[in-house]
């Protein structure tokens, strides 16, 4: 098979993009935490130790890369894992990194732990 090297060049750029926004430990925590459902800022916010703020920065960049997305309810905006590309990659570092096999590699397993219950997904979603 022959591989258009046109197209393998727009793909490793879209790749490095999601890359890059896997690169920081907390966005990588957010995401963890999101592969069980949404959160708002607040719960995030408090399991991080973080300013809502910070937060709230940290997740514009990700929805920017499409790995995740909003949804407003009332005055509460939750977040979730935005496609089953973001899921499929998630699943994969869970699976590498915090599978039962290595809990006792901290401690990254004890970030992939949450003391946070999940939240129920709506369809209503915010757009951007």
């Amino acid at each position: 098979m022959k591989i258009n090297p046109e197209l393998m060049h727009s793909a490793a750029g879209q790749a490095s993009e999601v890359l890059k926004s896997l690169a920081n430990p907390h966005r990588l925590v957010i995401l963890c935490q999101l592969i069980n459902g949404e959160r708002s800022v607040g719960e995030l916010a408090a399991f991080l130790e973080l300013r809502s703020s910070t937060v709230s920065q940290h997740l514009s960049l990700l929805r920017r890369d499409g790995l995740v997305s909003a949804r407003r309810d009332g005055q509460t905006i939750w977040y979730g894992i935005a496609s089953a590309a973001a899921q499929k990659i998630l699943e994969t570092l869970f699976t590498i990194y915090c599978s039962p096999a290595d809990a006792g590699s901290e401690p990254i397993a004890s970030i992939c732990a949450s003391d946070i219950p999940p939240q129920p997904r709506s369809s209503t979603k915010l757009k951007g």
